[in-house]
């Protein structure tokens, strides 16, 4: 299946969907749990989203309709991606179910820091997939800024999300809006965070509660998943159980393509040899 141009062929049973972590946030650069905190990007992750977005038209990608969350950062992303796909008409939904998982009391506090504090439960609270980090109080400073949003706007802000609540709600958002996306043979992006991602991986590849802790999605990379007509991801896995394929190392084995990595933040570009 040709990965450029117009929509889907049923016939051939296989579907294709691109994933895509943010650019580097303010916060992702001085190690900072992010949660529901609507902090912008870094420089350097406008940067890595275009380039992001070149690599994605470099590969022949072309797109029909793009799903991302309300937080800034994930929607500064998804724009600049399609400007640098040269595909900046592409319808686009938003939606808070495709925010990053709340992280509580632990938003905005230095994760390094918080670990040597709090010892290895944080490492717990991190990675893995059942246990939910201490609820945000009033006192917080996030919580009026959240508790007050317009974009939560009748919405049951959670306090705190283990992975697995994450999951929850990022997957009754893939059924009801990008599964049917998908089935009308459009050729889908999805522009979320790394806990979202992680939870939808987790429960597209049957990953395990154990092995989803060494999954770690990296800002600005695309990476693909070839779905069957079942809508179950075809294809092998690496040694977590994934079966997502990164564009870049994808495009490393076109020998018409140069696929250079940037040393400053671990961007992509790709251009013709």
């Amino acid at each position: 299946m040709s990965a450029a141009g117009g929509r889907e062929s049923k016939a051939e049973g296989v579907y294709t969907v691109v994933l895509v972590r943010h650019g580097l946030s303010t916060f992702n650069k001085f190690d900072m749990f992010t949660g529901w905190c609507d902090c912008p990007l870094s420089e350097e992750g406008m940067e890595e989203a275009a380039e992001s977005g070149r690599l994605l038209a470099a590969a022949g990608l072309k797109f029909d309709v793009a799903h991302t969350s309300v937080l800034k950062r994930a929607c500064t992303s998804l724009h600049r991606m399609l400007e640098g796909a040269a595909q900046p008409w592409v319808p686009i939904k938003t939606s808070w179910m495709l925010n990053e998982r709340h992280y509580g009391a632990l938003q905005g506090q230095n994760k390094a820091a918080t670990e040597q504090r709090l010892g290895p439960i944080v490492h717990e609270w991190r990675r893995g997939y059942a246990v939910a980090p201490p609820p945000m109080e009033e006192s917080h400073p996030h919580w009026t800024l959240i508790q007050q949003d317009a974009r939560y706007a009748g919405v049951d802000i959670p306090l705190s999300e283990s992975l697995r609540d994450t999951a929850q709600r990022v997957l009754k958002y893939w059924r009801a809006e990008v599964v049917p996306d998908v089935l009308a043979g459009k050729k889908v992006l999805v522009v979320a965070h790394a806990n979202t991602l992680r939870a939808l991986v987790h429960a597209l590849d049957g990953i395990d509660d154990e092995a989803i802790k060494g999954l770690k999605i990296p800002t600005g990379r695309p990476f693909i998943y070839k779905l069957d007509a079942n809508l179950q991801p075809v294809g092998e896995v690496d040694r977590h159980g994934f079966r997502g394929r990164y564009v870049d190392t994808l495009m490393q084995r076109n020998p018409r393509y140069v696929v250079q990595r940037c040393s400053s933040h671990g961007g992509t570009s790709c251009a013709l040899k």
